[in-house]
């Protein structure tokens, strides 16, 4: 079996998966239930002074695995967490406890002591100012607890929060947090599928929250947290080759049951094996020295592996200038002359018969 482990903050995870915070981490016995699932570490809901009061509905599925909501904090207020939930939470068998503070500085103050005490392991600070971010840090340092910040890539000076947020003391990063506002509309009846604007969450966010994590892992190179849009295996070694350290999850479990984990767990571990890495750890930023800051003009040769072929011609489909056809006998034509090297033809080919024989 390949090495699924991971060190944050100096804490061992089992494997890389954070089941980040939401409605699955609502209460003990929801974290209870995740641990056992086979989540390494999970945040609990954001614990605020006085819970939250949340709109009815609050939650959609906007399709292909990706959610809406207008959820807000935990609907537990922070004297409920920390008397009663959060020492529930003491034995858990090796999962790693993530205590979500928020929204400000004088709520953090208020409240990092007394949950400090009830034993977590790490705290996630967030907020929805980002002037709010590197100031709540500097309050959370003041526990023993390593502190992690939680970003928005709605915030236009991300990176500069980051650095602000390190500056004061941050030991790690969480990105990215849910992307809005956002609109989905029901045809049917015109009304919006949440009754107003709402923040969207799951697989649509992924090429998002992987930038961010690439820009973070670029600029510091501090263990982050990537969330966002996990839905498989694949997009979680894409998401450590970006730079992360562990992997968030919520939208694919939510929707998929948490079962989602054991699944997801042994599939990592088979793709690492045919892959032949021992360590899911050993690709950690690989991705990061690819990255291209001029972009190369050489036009592209291509690979066709016949046997691998389908004949599904989406290759052929997806060409905007008329470059591909494909005979009867299954043989790749392309006509040199018209073809931009745009590459879609590549990404769009399923079975991988069409590859890039020349890279860049």
């Amino acid at each position: 079996m390949a090495d699924l482990s991971t060190d944050l903050y100096g804490l061992k995870l089992a494997n890389p998966f954070v089941l980040a915070s939401g409605p699955l981490t609502w209460n003990a016995e929801a974290i209870q239930a995740a641990f056992a699932a086979g989540a390494a570490a999970v945040v609990t809901k954001t614990i605020r002074p006085e819970a939250t009061v949340n709109p009815v509905p609050h939650i959609a599925d906007a399709g292909r695995g990706s959610l809406l909501n207008t959820e807000g904090w935990s609907d537990f207020s922070a004297a409920e967490w920390i008397e009663r939930e959060l020492p529930a939470l003491r034995d858990r068998n090796g999962g790693i406890l993530i205590a979500s503070l928020g929204h400000t500085p004088q709520e953090v103050a208020q409240l990092v002591d007394p949950v400090v005490d009830t034993g977590p392991d790490l705290l996630e600070l967030v907020s929805y100012r980002a002037e709010d971010a590197a100031p709540m840090v500097d309050v959370a340092k003041r526990s023993s607890l390593p502190v992690l910040i939680k970003v928005s890539a709605n915030w236009p000076d991300l990176l500069d929060v980051v650095e602000a947020c390190l500056q004061a003391g941050a030991d790690g990063v969480t990105a990215i947090d849910s992307i809005g506002p956002t609109l989905r509309i029901d045809v049917e009846t015109g009304q919006p599928l949440l009754g107003s604007f709402a923040w969207l969450s799951g697989r649509a966010i992924l090429p998002i929250s992987l930038r961010v994590v690439a820009q973070i892992a670029q600029e510091h190179g501090v263990p982050i947290v990537g969330t966002g849009g996990v839905g498989q295996a694949e997009d979680a070694v894409e998401m450590v080759m970006a730079g992360a350290t562990a992997v968030g999850v919520h939208s694919t479990p939510l929707l998929q049951g948490l079962g989602w984990f054991d699944k997801t767990l042994t599939r990592l571990d088979r793709w690492l094996e045919m892959h032949d890495h021992a360590r899911l750890a050993d690709l950690r930023g690989l991705a990061l020295r690819h990255l291209q800051k001029a972009m190369p003009h050489t036009p592209l040769a291509f690979a066709f592996d016949q046997d691998l072929c389908t004949r599904c011609r989406r290759c052929v489909t997806v060409c905007a200038y008329g470059a591909r056809e494909m005979t009867d006998g299954k043989e790749m034509l392309l006509d040199e002359e018209i073809c931009r090297s745009c590459g879609l033809c590549v990404t769009a080919c399923a079975p991988g018969a069409l590859t890039i024989l020349q890279a860049p």
